[in-house]
């Protein structure tokens, strides 16, 4: 399965494209969207927008994977946080694709196994997993982005593994009884 995982942000968004099931990821690509902190708003979105269809339409991933929100105390950074986020759903309702989140925690459990890592504990984590020597030049962002993608190729490997297993046979008191 081919996964792209985005860290949205209305200045840099993140992306990495995964290829693999939990436990086997192969690195296709990764890299940054930068448009621009002086640019009006719609002209960010609308570039995000553009290059994130390109990269869509490049890579042709079955799944996004994107950060949950995550609110902070400054309001204007969680309004322009949902305006990028509202693009990268956008995008992947354009192309028919499925659409998962993931809060930070569960990507840094998944990725680091450790829910509080930083950004250098994840990025450390990820060129591992994915066998990225240092010559290749990884941003923060994209380094969140390959961990979303990462983090969701995990989840669904679980899922179904949870499909899998056979149903627990139990009853509980007072259930089904007549009184």
């Amino acid at each position: 399965m081919r996964v792209l995982g985005i860290d949205p942000g209305s200045a840099i968004t993140g992306y990495g494209v995964v290829d693999g099931n939990a436990g086997s990821f192969q690195h296709i690509a990764s890299g940054t969207i930068k448009a621009g902190k002086l640019a009006p708003g719609p002209d960010r979105l609308k570039k995000i927008h553009d290059e994130l269809l390109v990269v869509i339409d490049n890579y042709n991933p079955a799944a996004i994977s994107l950060e949950r929100n995550f609110v902070g105390e400054n309001v204007q950074s969680a309004f322009r946080l949902g305006e990028a986020r509202a693009i990268v759903m956008l995008a992947a309702a354009d192309r028919g694709l499925a659409f998962f989140e993931y809060p930070p925690n569960q990507v840094k459990l998944a990725v680091a196994a450790f829910g509080h890592a930083d950004k250098a504990q994840v990025k450390y984590m990820v060129r591992r997993a994915l066998g990225l020597d240092e010559s290749l030049a990884l941003t923060d962002d994209a380094a969140d982005a390959l961990a979303l993608a990462m983090c969701h190729l995990g989840a669904t490997r679980m899922s179904a593994i949870a499909r899998l297993a056979p149903k627990p046979r139990r009853k509980i008191a007072g259930w089904g009884t007549r009184r």
